[in-house]
């Protein structure tokens, strides 16, 4: 199954092709097309959300899809607003839970609600919605849902814009605005790619992993040309690298796109343990997300990337992994 809320582009035809390619030409791929109204809050864009079904079949079918189930809400809520929910937990308070207070009790219901119309042995979710894949994932071990849950790389446009339903109500302008989201991504990114290639030359020398100072000696007696740069540059790594200097390089980005016109407006810059969504320390070792919430206009948009920081942690799942 792939849950989608219609409006569909190339990143849930990649979902829908995972499905396809996962299960086979004689498996059975459903896709659902629902937009939830339990996880829209107070002035958030339910009524101008688009809704596009006769496209979204055409997408579907072509992608792989068997069949495409797009109930009306009074099919999935007969009789209103379900009274019995699924809460979120601490997770669903944190990051977009914070933002908009309620929309994973509402996500998480309906993802619920499908999860048993449909049946499905295994269920494709993008990446993009790290904090929702987590959330869907521990419901799933939570409360014993029989389905496997895998997540799909997020999906890019040439530039490096995330492919969002929402990407259609921005301008130009906008547009060139929001594309600071996923430059801010790649700068932490870039920045913890250089961190952890100073920490392994140094750890190749001499005394490697002996104090920044002696380090300049090591590389003297190796003889080699830049060897007060390098120490220099390693010492300074030692004293920078981590967490904080990945989320300094990506807030750089953002910052600037604050002055552009049209701004962009950050709601969130978080580096966070992909298990609980918590702020990592700065000494954080293992699996990281990189998560953005910012809004352009009147649209409200999201991107995020995983990091790993030196040796992964058995304990810290990877977006990826199969639940």
């Amino acid at each position: 199954m792939v849950m989608t809320m219609g409006a569909l582009h190339e990143g849930h035809a990649t979902l829908i092709r995972a499905a396809r390619a996962r299960v086979g030409e004689d498996g059975f791929v459903v896709v659902t097309v629902f937009v939830n109204p339990l996880q829209f809050g107070a002035g958030e864009d339910l009524d101008r959300y688009p809704r596009t079904l006769d496209a979204d079949l055409e997408l579907a079918l072509g992608a792989g899809a068997s069949v495409v189930f797009a109930p009306s809400v009074d099919e999935v809520y007969p009789g209103g607003e379900p009274q019995v929910r699924i809460t979120a937990g601490p997770m669903g308070e944190r990051l977009e839970g914070a933002s908009r207070p309620g929309h994973f009790d509402g996500m998480l219901t309906v993802v619920a609600k499908l999860l048993h119309l449909t049946a499905p042995d295994l269920a494709f979710f993008g990446q993009k919605d790290a904090q929702q894949l987590a959330l869907i994932r521990r419901m799933v071990r939570d409360l014993n849902f029989p389905v496997e849950v895998v997540g799909v790389e997020t999906v890019r446009e040439e530039d490096g814009l995330a492919l969002s339903s929402r990407n259609r109500y921005l301008s130009a302008g906008e547009r060139r605005t929001a594309l600071a989201l996923s430059r801010a991504l790649f700068a932490g990114r870039e920045r913890l790619a250089a961190q952890e290639a100073l920490r392994a030359r140094a750890d190749a020398l001499p005394n490697g992993r002996d104090r920044a100072e002696n380090r300049a000696e090591a590389l003297s007696r190796l003889g080699e040309a830049r060897a007060a740069a390098d120490a220099h540059a390693v010492a300074q790594a030692a004293e920078c690298a981590g967490p904080g200097a990945v989320r300094a390089a990506a807030r750089a980005v953002l910052d600037e796109a604050a002055k552009a016109e049209p701004p962009l407006t950050l709601d969130y810059l978080a580096l966070v343990d992909p298990a609980d969504f918590t702020e990592v320390a700065d000494d954080h070792a293992g699996q990281a997300v990189l998560a953005v919430a910012a809004r352009v206009g009147s649209t409200r948009l999201i991107d995020n990337i995983p990091l790993s920081f030196g040796p992964p942690s058995p304990e810290s799942p990877t977006l990826g992994a199969a639940t």
